[in-house]
């Protein structure tokens, strides 16, 4: 049985990774704090990962699944203090990549700040870059947003949640900057793909092969929801970000990689759909922005 250790394991991708190996016959250990609760199936190894106390140094596992580290430090506190380990891969993201690199993003490009994402791309970066300098079997993922079920942003929970009060949406400017997905499951799916084939390539970009704008996605959100969508327009300065759930920031990852290994994605309406169910019955779990309370003081359309 592949022993298999998955950083965090209690809120969204991490979480849903460690139901997802832990269903599929791994033998799943999940390293975190425990003041949530543990997903079924899974071995839980009780401690904070930049404070582990030697929790850790009896054990090898085939592969570390890293998807909660965040910066350099988080990375070698837990590799300097594991017993020993096969293959590390490490969930980065495509914020590594600075605004001015030319697009799409290929895995080839430099990597550092971008002033969009600020500290939390650059210090990816440099994770990424201790990974490369100390671990020989290694593989880095940067996937673009994250969708999904156990979804725990305020994204296309704030537009289910504007389409089920029968709102207006706000859409800023023309509604066309464009937008990457990944269904959670496909992150999942490419990362057993990667252990079963461990392929030459080291760093992946993943994705969808289809990119929607804003128009698109708003509308899927209403249409998963089963409610009609009238738009409104926001012209002007308006910070975007205070009444809509992305940054005024279009990018897009080539994925041609990807594609090589895993061909198929989940579509984008499907997911949409697949993750509005699961927020009906979990919406209150959930902590939301104040998106809507912004939108009704400050625009007069309601």
């Amino acid at each position: 049985m592949t022993k298999v250790l998955i950083t965090g394991g209690t809120q969204f991708v991490s979480k849903f990774a460690a139901e997802w190996f832990a269903v599929r016959g791994y033998e799943v250990y999940v390293l975190n704090r425990g003041t949530r609760k543990q997903v079924r199936g899974v071995k839980h190894i009780c401690a904070d990962r930049n404070n582990l106390q030697g929790k850790l140094e009896n054990y090898f596992f085939d592969y570390v699944i890293d998807i909660c580290a965040y910066t350099r430090a988080d990375v070698q506190n837990l590799v300097e203090n594991i017993g020993g380990f096969n293959t590390y891969l490490f969930i980065s993201s495509s914020a590594v990549y600075p605004e001015t690199n030319p697009q799409p993003f290929k895995e080839e490009q430099s990597v550092g700040l971008n002033k969009i994402w600020g500290n939390y791309g650059a210090n990816k970066a440099e994770a990424e870059e201790y990974i490369k300098a100390h671990i020989k079997n290694y593989y880095i993922l940067r996937p673009p947003y994250i969708y999904g079920e156990y979804q725990n942003l305020y994204r296309e929970l704030f537009v289910f949640d504007c389409a089920e009060q029968n709102r207006k949406f706000y859409i800023p400017k023309d509604g066309k900057m464009k937008l990457q997905f990944l269904h959670v499951e496909d992150l999942c799916k490419f990362i057993e793909i990667v252990i079963q084939r461990q392929p030459q390539n080291r760093i992946f970009n993943v994705g969808n092969n289809e990119v929607c704008d804003i128009n698109k996605y708003v509308e899927l959100c209403y249409k998963a929801v089963g409610a009609p969508l009238e738009t409104v327009f926001v012209k002007g300065n308006l910070n975007q970000r205070d009444y809509f759930c992305f940054y005024d920031y279009e990018y897009i990852l080539d994925i041609t990689l990807q594609n090589e290994l895993m061909p198929d994605r989940i579509p984008l309406e499907e997911g949409i759909k697949r993750e509005y169910v699961w927020y009906k019955n979990n919406e209150n779990k959930i902590n939301k922005k104040n998106y809507i309370e912004f939108i009704d003081e400050n625009f007069t359309e309601k």
